[in-house]
Parts: C-alpha cells; sequence; structure tokens
C-alpha cells in the first residue's frame, strides 16, 4: 500500500482478506502470484484473477475518489458545521431540542 493508502501489489489484496499471518512468499523480493504459498490449511488460494481483478477494482475506487480527499481538509471543522445548523434553525424541532439541551447543559465557560 503506497503512503495515501492505495493499494500497489496483490499482498495488499491478500492482507484484506484475512487477519493473521496465513499466507507467504516463498521470494520475498519478488512477490507473485507464483510465488504465493498458503499457511493456513483452513483458507483457499484465490486465484490470480481474483487477486489482480480486486487490485484493479481498489486502485479504480481509490482513485475516483480523489475529488473527495482533496474536499475533506478544506470542509469546516464538523462541531462548526454543526453549530451553524443550530444556530440557523435547519434541523427538525426535535433534533434542535437536543442540541439545545446539549448546549443548555454544557455551557461555554
Amino acid at each position: 500500500m503506497d503512503r495515501i493508502g492505495r493499494w500497489e501489489t496483490i499482498e495488499d489484496v491478500l492482507a484484506s482478506l484475512h487477519t493473521g499471518q496465513w499466507f507467504t512468499f516463498t521470494d520475498v523480493d519478488n512477490k507473485t502470484y507464483s510465488n504465493l504459498t498458503i499457511l493456513d490449511n483452513s483458507k483457499d488460494k484465490p486465484t490470480e484473477k481474483e487477486l489482480t481483478d480486486a487490485l484493479a477494482k481498489q486502485q479504480s475506487d481509490f482513485d475516483s475518489q480523489a475529488y473527495a480527499r482533496s474536499r475533506r481538509p478544506q470542509y469546516p471543522n464538523i462541531g462548526d458545521q454543526l453549530d451553524d445548523l443550530y444556530k440557523e434553525g435547519a434541523f427538525s424541532t426535535s433534533m434542535t431540542a437536543k442540541i439545545k439541551k446539549v448546549k443548555d447543559d454544557n455551557p461555554k465557560g
């Protein structure tokens, strides 16, 4: 997995399938399907196609969410958003009452 969470190899797919050390590679410098060994007999060895398809799908899904990762740090703090919703009256009456109770029970210092 790269530093921002995008899967890079079939090892990333394998690590997501089960917990614990259930697989290994016979050549740790060449982590290819042909070097894949299943250590846990209760686990089935996925096919190479299953692994490469899962890797391609995760990479595609990850890439399609680039806009969301770019937006996230630009949004106002969730507390500020909720406070603004409360002050502007955008919540239902019951939600406004719940938030008002929290605010009344915990006033600003």
